[in-house]
């Protein structure tokens, strides 16, 4: 099933739904995973832009993965970032501003083949894709 931008709309907005009614915990395909709502300014738009996505913590920072489940192209929110790195994020009842930059070299496959053995449907969306999946560190302003 090829999913729609108003399918993957209404799916993030149930999400959202969830996460904050349940402080910070949801099920589904996401029940029991680490996941924040990352609030990000369109690239294009300027409008904000509220996505659900799993992260993994990285000493005092987080680490967000742009597999987009393993599709040819980065994610919205990763050039969302890219254009505007200062964002917002919820992680469970907290919210907080942050910093994005993405990780390189030693740092990205440091975080990247932690979070892909922990996480195996990662490493799936590895080989899905030509495209290097980008890691976004997000640290506290």
């Amino acid at each position: 099933m090829v999913r729609t931008a108003t399918d993957r709309n209404d799916f993030n907005r149930r999400i959202v739904e969830e996460f904050r009614g349940n402080a910070g915990k949801v099920g589904g395909p996401f029940e029991g995973a680490p996941l924040l709502l990352l609030h990000t300014t369109g690239a294009r738009s300027g409008q904000e832009r509220v996505n659900p996505v799993m992260y993994r913590a990285d000493g005092d920072r987080l680490a967000v993965f742009a597999s987009k489940g393993g599709a040819p192209t980065n994610p919205d929110w990763y050039h969302n970032l890219l254009a505007h790195p200062r964002a917002r994020v919820e992680v469970g009842t907290d919210a907080f501003d942050v910093t994005a930059r993405v990780a390189e070299g030693e740092e990205r496959a440091r975080i990247w083949e932690r979070h892909k053995a922990e996480y195996g449907a990662f490493a799936e969306y590895e080989r899905k894709t030509s495209r290097p999946i980008p890691v976004v560190i997000l640290e506290r302003t």
